[in-house]
């Protein structure tokens, strides 16, 4: 077993990441920036994301102090499974409906019950805590990049403070270092003078997929990655954008196709329609595709 990248299988795909790995050495310190998209390309997003998860279960709780929420058509929607509506309703709109559940809550608030609930949470079908449906294959090619002196973020369609409570623990990304779908925040002052900052029910631009991952990526982090990684039409961008620059670059993209120790599926962004298949678009493009039936040795960590 190789000592850099264990995880990975012999074959084109790793000798593509280790050839972009060695050619990187030579880049400046100050432009080596990886930018890793989360759901479905750090950890396991099937049968339903895991902010979804954890949404769903303040949902549930909300319920049983306030029975009547369950009138609302986007958690009426998802109460009873009906495919169909949801479908309708858009997985956006249900979600900006699940976020006003935590309107009002101070950050450290909203912090602490995300931890607390990715700490005791289990995987509906892995049967695995949920915070351990990480890709060991991809931790192993973070770890090799740190020792680069590369900047690693996620840019992520989830919600920036869901990823930002989790990041640091599961992938050693700072929070500083998270670009996600902003929620936005009111100040104010309480009876005694002191500043408070709590949640809202909005977001600000919108969610984070498609072009708008690369401006955010310009605006919260200030230069572009030589490296991407992602596995949805709404990487696509992200992707693209990476190696469109001068010098060494690598746009990776995992295919899920390993129904047996995974799940087998294309990928699909969630707020857009997409012309073609991001596979498609990957072979087409010359970016490096990962299989995860033929190219991890390993998914999960043991």
């Amino acid at each position: 077993m190789p000592e850099q990248l264990p995880s990975w299988r012999p074959g084109v795909t790793r000798d593509a990441v280790t050839a972009f790995l060695d050619a990187a050495a030579a880049v400046p310190v100050a432009e080596r920036v990886a930018c890793f998209d989360n759901d479905g390309t750090l950890w396991c997003e099937k049968p339903t994301y895991a902010q979804l998860d954890f949404f769903i279960d303040a949902l549930k709780s909300r319920l049983g102090q306030d029975p009547s929420v369950a009138k609302v058509p986007e958690f009426a929607a998802l109460l009873s499974g009906d495919r169909a509506a949801i479908g309708e309703i858009g997985l956006e709109r249900i979600a900006l409906a699940l976020g006003g559940l935590f309107e009002g809550l101070e950050p450290h608030e909203f912090l602490s019950r995300a931890q607390a609930f990715m700490d005791s949470a289990m995987h509906s079908t892995l049967h695995r805590p949920l915070r351990t449906n990480v890709y060991q294959p991809m931790l192993e090619l973070m770890g090799e990049l740190r020792r680069l002196d590369f900047t690693v973020s996620v840019v992520t369609g989830g919600g920036t403070e869901f990823v930002r409570a989790i990041s640091e623990d599961l992938y050693g990304v700072p929070p500083e270092a998270v670009v996600g779908t902003l929620v936005e925040y009111e100040f104010s002052r309480a009876e005694s003078g002191s500043p408070r900052l709590r949640r809202t029910a909005r977001v600000t631009g919108g969610a984070n997929e498609g072009s708008t991952k690369v401006g955010n990526i310009q605006t919260q982090l200030g230069r572009r990655p030589i490296f991407a990684a992602g596995n949805s039409g709404g990487d696509r961008e992200m992707l693209e954008w990476a190696v469109s620059g001068d010098g060494p670059s690598l746009a990776l993209l995992v295919n899920h196709d390993d129904a047996e120790r995974e799940f087998s599926y294309v990928s699909s962004a969630e707020t857009f329609a997409e012309p073609e298949p991001i596979t498609d678009v990957g072979r087409r493009l010359g970016w490096t595709v990962v299989s995860m039936a033929d190219d991890w040795d390993t998914i999960f960590p043991g």
